[in-house]
């Protein structure tokens, strides 16, 4: 019998970063199943929209995270190739929900909010223990 041990917390992390991406799927109208988010050596999350930019109607619109940029607007392409980032929210890495609602509703608007360079937050170190702490997120460690 082998036993699976998750060493890196990345089990944990992604508990809470889907947290954390759930809360702010709810406060744009997003249902859970159009959302997902990975933790290894990096943490990821999408969010896809429903609405579109008044530039861009024919492409889809969609939230992405990162732990190095934080939020970001972006598009897909016709063609299955990388997203187009349009925006980044930059300010902060996990902002409230609230703050990305604004983004979004400024995007939408074609108010142009945040910021075209990607901002740089260093990566934390415990993603679990730290989203618990900024954004009272229940970190769970698994035994």
């Amino acid at each position: 019998m082998s036993v699976i041990v998750d060493i890196y917390g990345w089990d944990t992390a992604e508990s809470a970063l889907r947290a954390y991406v759930g809360a702010i799927a709810e406060a744009v109208g997003v249902a859970a199943e159009s959302t997902c988010c990975t933790v290894s050596r990096s943490a990821t999350a999408y969010i896809a929209l429903d609405e579109h930019l008044p530039g861009f109607p024919d492409r889809d619109l969609a939230l992405i995270w990162d732990d190095s940029h934080g939020w970001a607007a972006a598009i897909e392409t016709h063609c299955g190739e990388d997203l187009i980032v349009v925006a980044y929210l930059g300010e902060d890495l996990v902002p409230p929900p609230r703050k990305v609602v604004a983004f979004r509703d400024g995007l939408v608007a074609d108010r142009q909010p945040g910021q075209l360079e990607p901002p740089e937050f260093e990566p934390p170190e415990d993603l679990a223990e730290w989203l618990s702490r900024r954004v009272h997120v229940p970190a769970q460690r698994v035994p």
